[in-house]
């Protein structure tokens, strides 16, 4: 099975946003964003779109599946 790598923190970091400011704009829980950038959790198409927007980088870069 491939292994997920998640370098949300990173970009999320960089954009000056915490954990809840992003969760409140992408519409999911404080939890969420926590379980994610600890590679704990699977984002859908649309969380990882809405994310990628969000912090204003490639999708194929903040999620990584090698």
């Amino acid at each position: 099975m491939p292994e997920f790598t998640c370098r949300l923190k990173q970009f999320r970091q960089q954009k000056g946003l915490t954990q809840e400011q992003l969760a409140a704009q992408v519409g999911v829980r404080r939890e969420t964003i926590m379980r994610l950038e600890k590679a704990q959790y699977n984002p859908s198409l649309k969380l990882a779109i809405d994310i990628s927007r969000a912090v204003d980088a490639p999708i194929e870069a903040i999620f990584l599946f090698d």
